[in-house]
């Protein structure tokens, strides 16, 4: 029942961001509306601690911080990779551990390395992960463990 809470409590406040009006109508139909979306996700039962995960918001102030910092030095280092006139690419395709022991960790972890520029993950499969970086500096910079132990602290497993 919290995360419903949770859930409409959320879409509300993003609503309400959006939107820009605050009279009473379009504050009503706000309300309407997430109630609505809460009760669809409840009947399709995707509210659950995996497709709501409230308990990693607290952590998720400090991990997130520490993700934007990672991704504008990563942009900076594309950009100057991109900018140099022999372009000094070298792809990489390797295969790295998640330490994460959940599903949701390894998928967190996943996306983490997708979002910083020059490295995507193109697959996972069990606790293994496929990733491509476009440097042999990028690629190092996810097998140094970081961003997996960062990842694990976020999901609470350290």
């Amino acid at each position: 029942m919290r995360h419903a809470i949770s859930l409409g409590a959320v879409l509300y406040a993003l609503w309400l961001l959006m939107s820009g009006h605050y009279d009473s109508l379009l504050l009503s139909l706000g309300v309407a509306s997430a109630l609505l979306a809460v009760w669809i996700a409840r009947r399709m039962e995707t509210i659950d601690k995996e497709g709501h995960p409230i308990h990693l918001a607290v952590r998720g102030l400090t991990y997130a911080p520490w993700l934007l910092w990672q991704i504008i030095k990563s942009n900076i280092d594309v950009a100057r990779i991109i900018l140099h006139p022999r372009l000094p690419i070298s792809p990489v395709v390797f295969s790295t551990r998640a330490g994460q022991s959940d599903e949701l960790g390894r998928v967190v972890y996943g996306n983490s390395i997708t979002l910083t520029p020059g490295t995507v993950t193109i697959g996972l499969e069990g606790d293994e992960l496929l990733v491509h970086a476009l440097t042999r500096d990028s690629a190092n910079g996810v097998k140094n463990g970081e961003m997996d132990r960062r990842v694990r602290r976020f999901m609470g497993e350290d």
